[in-house]
């Protein structure tokens, strides 16, 4: 039985925050590997301007392909329409049915897992893996299904890395170098170069 981490996201773009995170996760739960899940539609995102499924799969491929422990998931696009976490877990459990899966959320995410659609289905499913973010104590929100893991605080996102590539900022070291040459070649953000 391979042990399976999900993690799920917009990933637009990925950057090195994600693949750190899903590498100490790797290591420290014994897990032989981690599936990237770029969303279809999301069901809390609403932005306009979000890069297409396909564009967010492939930086995510690109950023993903030098550690073999890491896949990239199309199960989400692939279906299609808004992405519930429940409806991908259970895909994944009738089609891998040897697998053991774990999904992988940051400490904030976990305090609103009462709200996720089928969660009462979904906790006797899978195991969830929570990012616990320093300062703020482990959630005890369904923790008979969780692992609580530290990580080490590391202030990147993709909301900024955009906003830093429209204004033709450097976003060197924040991403792998592919996935800035590919965002620079697509004008995925605007008109900046983001070099």
């Amino acid at each position: 039985m391979m042990k399976i981490g999900l993690f799920g996201g917009t990933f637009d773009p990925p950057h090195h925050g994600h693949m750190m995170l899903a590498e100490h996760i790797r290591v420290e739960c014994e897990l032989d590997q981690v599936w990237f899940i770029p969303a279809s539609t999301p069901p809390h995102k609403k932005r306009s301007d979000m890069s297409s499924v396909d564009e967010r799969l492939e930086l995510v491929t690109v950023a993903t392909r030098s550690n073999p422990h890491f896949h990239v998931s199309t199960i989400e696009r692939d279906r299609g329409g808004r992405s519930y976490t429940i409806d991908t877990v259970k895909q994944l459990k009738e089609e891998y049915p040897a697998h053991e899966f774990f999904f992988i959320i940051g400490g904030d995410m976990v305090e609103s897992l009462p709200s996720w659609a089928g969660i009462e289905e979904l906790v006797h499913l899978i195991t969830f893996i929570g990012v616990n973010r320093p300062g703020h104590s482990p959630s005890p929100v369904y923790k008979d299904h969780l692992i609580h893991i530290d990580f080490p605080q590391i202030d990147l996102s993709s909301t900024d890395i955009r906003q830093r590539v429209k204004e033709g900022k450097s976003i060197r070291y924040l991403v792998q170098e592919e996935v800035a040459e590919m965002i620079k070649e697509s004008r995925l953000y605007g008109e900046g170069s983001g070099t």
